[in-house]
């Protein structure tokens, strides 16, 4: 039973060692010559224009969250119409409560008005 918990060690250890080498190499062998024009703020290669800090909608986070809801439904619900027919009634009213449960956040997000783009 203790080995068990030594294999969770393990791979904890190296779960913790694998991305923490390269960045405490990088830290120890990476050039050091800072200036002005690496220090400057730049989109894309290009100089930026203006400010550059810009305050974005909210209504973007919220359709990317609602997109990022329905993708992760879409994916759990497919596997389940896979194989519809050999599932039992259980298995069909866990699905069906799934469903409702989504559609309820929707319709709560669409009648607290956060869909509309004003």
């Amino acid at each position: 039973m203790d080995t068990n918990w030594l294999f969770i060690l393990i791979f904890l250890v190296f779960a913790v060692a694998l991305p923490g080498a390269p960045v405490v190499a990088s830290l120890f062998l990476g050039p050091r010559k800072p200036n002005a024009i690496k220090n400057a703020t730049y989109e894309c290669g290009v100089e930026t224009v203006g400010e550059t800090w810009v305050q974005f909608k909210v209504q973007y986070y919220i359709f990317a969250l609602m997109f990022v809801v329905f993708d992760v439904e879409s994916v759990f619900l497919f596997p389940w119409a896979v194989a519809y027919n050999k599932l039992g009634m259980f298995a069909v009213v866990e699905g069906i409560i799934f469903i409702l449960i989504l559609t309820g956040g929707l319709f709560y997000v669409w009648k607290k008005g956060d869909l509309e783009w004003v």
